[in-house]
């Protein structure tokens, strides 16, 4: 029974060290083996051939042939969660059409014929971008974004109320 117990301390301490070292393995056949797999398959495997051992008369072929399909289980789930929550792509990055129609404020007027800077914000976080407007516009007016001129620069219109 003690190789059991062994084999599911040490899955465990290898589940403490897969929050530490991160991405080791993780680029082996294609993530199917990663630590988390790797941790989740031994320490289910020796504490199920544990559990197996000490409650049945089977003997340590019976703890093994109970052991390493929970352990097999546990592992396709550990490598099933991984792959949930490493693949999700519903959070894409905001694109600079995302900026029109953004209000925001003008921290550095802006010129008739030139660049001010105004501070809006994009995915709820405030961004600092040069802007240009058709009139001048001064510090502290209330604006929105019209169109987006490039990554950085934005042209605005007076807010209408």
């Amino acid at each position: 029974m003690a190789w059991f117990l062994g084999l599911g301390v040490t899955g465990a301490v290898l589940l403490m060290l897969s929050l530490v070292l991160d991405g080791v393995l993780d680029g082996l056949l294609d993530g199917l083996l990663s630590l988390p797999v790797v941790a989740g398959f031994v320490s289910m495997s020796g504490f199920s051939g544990a559990i197996a051992l000490g409650t049945t008369g089977w003997g340590v072929a019976g703890a093994v042939l109970a052991g390493v399909p929970a352990g097999a289980v546990t592992g396709w789930f550990a490598y099933r969660l991984g792959r949930a929550l490493t693949g999700d792509r519903s959070g894409a990055a905001p694109r600079d059409d995302d900026l029109i129609g953004a209000s925001g404020s003008v921290v550095t007027a802006i010129p008739a014929d030139g660049y001010g800077e105004v501070l809006v914000r994009l995915a709820g976080q405030p961004v600092k971008l040069a802007a240009r407007s058709p009139v001048p516009v001064a510090r502290g007016t209330e604006v929105w974004v019209s169109e987006a001129l490039s990554a950085t620069a934005v042209s605005v219109r007076l807010v209408e109320r």
